[in-house]
């Protein structure tokens, strides 16, 4: 069948967020805004209301565009719960996981293979880091020096005879208390900081070592059921968008679908769009035989598109890394990803960017946002447009920048 005769009428959309711990309706009401402004710049028509799901947050969208009219259903597939437990840590809990993580990534080699590829992303990693250490090390000296001044002056009132040890007593309890106070005081105002929100993140995927934890295996089955169910319905395709970790997580969940044969072949076509993807921070770990073995896998099945667009603007992601081929475990009949990029320098204006530059964690969601010079890359004509992700990229050539040179240390699917 040519693609002029199988435009797409409806459209089942999963999303699967990455490591996030807000409601989902944050997406709903980015993609409500983001496709308004889009829709305005590139002239079509388009709009969304609410749904109700008992499994997933939902909504509907109706578009207009080049002349044809879609329907399309998309669900946030969430697991933001399983991240709010995860961040659940004490301050001393999370000075551990600092420990724990670094000597993860370092012992290993993984930090090192990691920054052959894309310094953005392991800068990233790092300044969770620095920055807990320095607001350790912040802490620690303004409480010895308040503490040094009280015992300074409690001496010179008193003399250093009068009270003996009860001052360098004294002196301890004001600078644990006073260091205590300004931990504290920096956890509170993270939502500015990202120390505690990235560390948390980096120390879930490193705390075994790549391997899921058990409580996300667990609602990654149940995200695989639903995925499956949408294939059995009357839609022309179902795409899985996964951004950022959410990409690792949509290539093993397919991944498992189609080896349990639940790809049906006269269903509707199943697409993969991996956006911003950070799957090496995961992949080039010692434990994660699973998702290489699942990477190797979905990458030679042609009959689903998968196509990863990265930007190296975006300092979050392994901008222009092939996922496959980076990891070590590229077959031969490797067939996906295509990687392409999108260009935030060129499909952003001059002004826009500037703007922008050095709002990094919102660089990071520009995929799912409007783009005021648009090229080939337009989320909404992906998840609302006539054409399949196969065919809007049929004759896209990939990146000539793209990163395809095997790095990783650990190429075992052992799990």
């Amino acid at each position: 069948m040519s693609a002029d005769n199988r435009r797409v009428k409806t459209r089942r959309v999963f999303h699967i967020p990455g490591y996030d711990p807000f409601h989902p309706r944050r997406y709903r009401e980015l993609y409500r805004t983001e496709s308004a402004a889009q829709a305005q710049i590139s002239g079509y028509e388009i709009g969304i209301k609410a749904a109700t799901s008992d499994t997933t947050f939902r909504w509907q969208v109706q578009a207009r565009m080049d002349g044809h009219d879609v329907g399309a259903q998309i669900d946030v597939l969430v697991w933001s719960d399983i991240v709010r437990d995860s961040m659940a840590q004490s301050i001393p809990a999370t000075y551990l996981q600092l420990l724990q993580t670094a000597w993860t990534y370092i012992s290993t080699g993984t930090l090192r293979r990691l920054m052959r590829m894309r310094k953005g992303p392991v800068i990233a990693a790092l300044y969770p880091v620095m920055m807990l250490l320095g607001q350790l090390v912040l802490a620690v000296s303004v409480g010895a020096l308040g503490a040094g001044l009280v015992g300074a002056g409690i001496t010179a009132l008193l003399g250093a005879d009068t009270l003996g040890g009860a001052v360098s007593v004294l002196e301890w309890g004001i600078l644990l208390g006073v260091a205590a106070m300004l931990l504290r005081w920096f956890k509170a105002h993270d939502n500015k900081l990202f120390a505690y929100y990235l560390m948390h993140d980096y120390a879930f995927s490193a705390r075994y070592k790549g391997a899921n934890p058990p409580a996300l295996e667990t609602r990654m089955k149940a995200f695989g059921d639903l995925i499956a169910a949408a294939l059995a319905e009357d839609v022309d395709e179902v795409l899985v968008v996964g951004h950022s970790s959410g990409a690792h997580l949509a290539v093993s969940i397919l991944a498992d679908i189609i080896r349990d044969g639940r790809l049906p072949q006269d269903g509707p076509k199943l697409a993969f769009l991996s956006l911003g993807q950070v799957v090496p921070m995961v992949s080039f770990l010692p434990k994660a035989g699973g998702l290489r073995r699942d990477l190797a896998f979905l990458s030679t099945i042609k009959e689903v598109a998968w196509v990863d667009v990265t930007a190296p603007g975006d300092g979050c992601c392994f901008a222009l890394c092939d996922p496959v081929a980076v990891t070590g475990v590229a077959p031969k009949d490797k067939h996906w990803p295509l990687v392409i990029s999108a260009a935030f320098t060129q499909s952003l204006t001059p002004t826009r960017w500037k703007a922008l530059r050095w709002r990094f964690f919102r660089l990071h969601f520009q995929y799912l946002c409007a783009f005021d010079q648009p090229k080939d890359y337009d989320y909404f004509q992906i998840t609302a447009g006539p054409l399949m992700l196969i065919d809007r990229y049929r004759t896209r050539k990939p990146s000539q920048s793209r990163i395809d040179t095997p790095v990783s240390k650990f190429t075992s699917f052992a799990v």
